[in-house]
């Protein structure tokens, strides 16, 4: 029976006696250690983000870093020492820092720094990839020796004391590829310069040098060691690490085309001389293109990779002319593919006396050498399909030259990379999929412009929280007859279709009910009745469906919502030297009016959320604004901006931002108000946020 490996927390996530916030954890020398330790990080930083730590709101931009760090570390002590590990995250209050600390029990075996392996150690342990990780991503690092112990910590600056050297992470669903892709480089490196290899530890010269005598130079040994057959070797030394970082690496790109470049320098050089990835639509398996990088079958040529650069472009006409042909995506393992020859010959990185590694062989079978055309250099080639869900989304080749075929163990590895590889995509099209739906959704919810209003500036700000789905904020501003202009600034419970099918609802009723008469307090009156309305039906709707089905009754919660709205909805009448403004806030965040001089204060009363009582009767209030007088109007994404326990609003604060607008325009307004809820807090906002700037001119 196989053991579970455990894990023992032996000290709390409370600041201690140095002024650090500190996690303690115990893994068994196990497999499983590198991932439990990730989840282990993720929740220390989590919570004590949500305890509000001095120092924690600055965690968000050292989050992922750190948890490749964790991962490479206890990888490491695993494998070289297979003891328990203890690790150890503390956060320092005073520095903002995190350092994390990976101890094992075997104190006399020094981590490894990145240089390859003597050969007489062929047969050790694997050592992994070293610290050149650790070294990239940290800020410092080091080993501490005590007796019976070994620790190699390292420490990552957080964003606000990193002196602009960090950058704080994108907002949600925001992705910068770059940091993706150097890590890339870190797990699977890009060929050295050719002008630099013979200066690389055990680089060899010497008429008799043939090319994987200069590949054994710039890689090490342990390239010749995959190239004599004995790949096997090397994969059980690093498959398990290799794929879990691969899996990490992948999983959270949003993005097919980037899945495919990562993919391209995870494979290169490590299991191949080069690789290509092509992608198909799934749906229709053809969409007619031809443009020259999508053909006609729907396939598109995605990516291309190979160990040296001079090759990319020659080897990428050769595999557009000659896609791979679309397998049965549920039959297992690869197809052969024909060996891009005449794309391969000529001068490349490796030393001009690099010799011909001979003609071409005809293809044989899975991994077999493929003929290529005027004499190239021969090699192996396959082809896999990437499935995911049952659905075709292109094929991934990969390549090597100067063997007749691959590894068992690396058509399995490689194999294993796909599915992978193939989830991401998926993933990636899904997310795109519904980020277009959404979109468009979106801009059907919204106004397409904002009316111009006679003596009036306006400004408008809309920010969604998640990009990804429709917001649950909204706002308009239209004419609505008879010299009359309205406004409107509300925010629906909850996000997602439910808050759009609010606000496609809200939005046409808010425009009939003002351009048909109707005073500002009556459109509030009819609007609450209406969301009642829509509520009981949908009730009703799924009650009957149930009893038509036999089902149980719902219990209390389950089944439609009453659908909340918070709304500031006002009328603009302009009358020489200024304009009357009539307004009334339904469980909104109340208006402010800033005079010249700086002054602020609330126009309207609190009144219910609409959708919540029956019978209730809206009121509104009435004022006249002169030139400079500026009305603001916010969601409460903007009061509610929190920094740890405390909220932008709290003692008036909004007001007195405002207060210090004295004297400005609309629009600077907007953005002074807009930069100062941003810079309130350290993450990115966590709210939809909408605000509505009007100036009597």
């Amino acid at each position: 029976m196989r053991a579970i490996p455990t894990q023992r927390e032996t000290a709390s996530r409370a600041s201690d006696a140095r002024g650090c916030a500190r996690v303690e954890t115990t893994l068994s020398g196990s497999s499983l250690a590198p991932g439990s330790a990730r989840a282990i990080l993720r929740k220390a930083l989590t919570e004590w983000a949500e305890l509000a730590l001095p120092g924690a709101e600055q965690l968000t931009g050292v989050g992922d870093d750190a948890a490749l760090i964790v991962s490479e570390l206890v990888t490491n002590a695993v494998v070289h020492a297979g003891t328990e590990v203890r690790l150890t995250c503390r956060l320092e209050q005073e520095t903002g820092a995190l350092v994390v600390e990976v101890a094992d029990h075997h104190p006399s075996r020094a981590p490894r720094d990145g240089e390859p392996e003597a050969p007489a150690a062929r047969d050790a342990p694997e050592y992994g990839r070293g610290l050149r990780l650790v070294a990239a991503l940290s800020d410092s690092w080091g080993v501490t020796y005590r007796p019976g112990t070994k620790t190699v910590w390292a420490r990552l600056t957080t964003a606000e004391h990193a002196d602009g050297e960090r950058t704080a992470d994108p907002y949600p669903r925001e992705y910068v590829p770059a940091h993706d892709l150097r890590v890339a480089e870190i797990l699977a490196p890009h060929p050295p310069d050719p002008l630099t290899a013979r200066s690389l530890p055990g680089h060899r010269e010497g008429p008799a040098a043939g090319r994987d005598t200069w590949l054994a130079g710039s890689y090490g040994d342990d390239w010749l060691a995959r190239r004599d057959g004995r790949d096997g070797t090397w994969l059980g030394r690093g498959a398990l690490s290799f794929l879990a970082e691969a899996s990490d690496l992948l999983a959270g790109q949003l993005d097919e085309d980037l899945v495919a470049s990562l993919t391209g320098q995870l494979i290169v050089p490590r299991l191949a001389d080069w690789c290509a990835v092509w992608l198909e639509d799934e749906t229709t398996g053809h969409g007619g293109w031809s443009d020259g990088t999508r053909r006609s079958d729907g396939s598109r040529l995605a990516r291309v990779w190979h160990a040296s650069e001079n090759r990319i472009e020659a080897l990428s006409r050769a595999l557009q002319q000659n896609p791979p042909v679309p397998a049965d995506p549920f039959l297992p393992g690869p197809a052969p593919y024909p060996w891009p020859g005449g794309a391969l010959d000529g001068p490349d990185d490796a030393p001009d006396d690099a010799p011909d590694d001979g003609p071409d062989t005809a293809p044989g079978g899975t991994g077999e050498c493929a003929e290529a055309p005027e004499g190239g250099a021969s090699g192996s080639a396959l082809a896999y399909r990437l499935v995911a869900g049952g659905r075709p989304l292109g094929t991934l080749v990969i390549g090597r030259g100067g063997i007749d075929r691959f590894p068992d163990e690396i058509t399995g590895l490689v194999e294993d990379l796909g599915r992978r590889v193939a989830l991401a995509i998926g993933a990636a099209r899904q997310y795109s999929r519904q980020a277009t739906i959404s979109a468009v959704l979106q801009r059907g919810l919204l106004p397409g412009a904002v009316a111009e209003i006679p003596g009036v500036r306006s400004a408008l700000v809309y920010e969604p929280c998640d990009k990804g789905g429709p917001s649950g904020d909204f706002y308009d501003l239209f004419p609505a007859g008879r010299g009359r202009w309205c406004f409107a600034v509300g925010d629906v419970q909850g996000k997602g279709p439910e808050a759009a099918v609010v606000i496609g609802l809200v939005r046409p009723w808010l425009r009939l009910l003002a351009r048909e008469g109707y005073r500002v307090a009556d459109v509030l009156d009819r609007l609450n009745q209406l969301l009642l309305d829509d509520a009981t039906e949908a009730a009703d709707a799924a009650a009957r469906a149930l009893v038509a089905a036999g089902a149980r009754p719902t219990a209390p919660g389950d089944g439609p919502q009453t659908r909340f709205l918070s709304l500031l909805f006002g009328e603009l009448v302009p009358f020489a030297g200024g304009v009357r403004c009539t307004l009334a806030s339904a469980g909104h965040p109340l208006p402010l009016l800033l005079d010249p001089e700086g002054s602020v204060r609330a126009v309207a009363q609190p009144q219910t959320l609409l959708g919540v009582v029956e019978d209730v009767m809206y009121t509104s209030e009435t004022f006249d604004m002169y030139s400079g007088d500026t009305l603001l109007c916010v969601t409460d994404g903007v009061t509610e901006r929190r920094s740890g326990t405390h909220q932008f609003d709290d003692g008036d604060g909004l007001a007195m931002a405002l207060s210090g607008c004295a004297g400005m325009d609309a629009g600077p307004i907007a953005e002074r108000i807009t930069r100062l809820v941003h810079e309130f807090g350290a993450r990115p906002p966590a709210d939809d946020l909408a605000l509505l700037v009007l100036q009597a001119e």
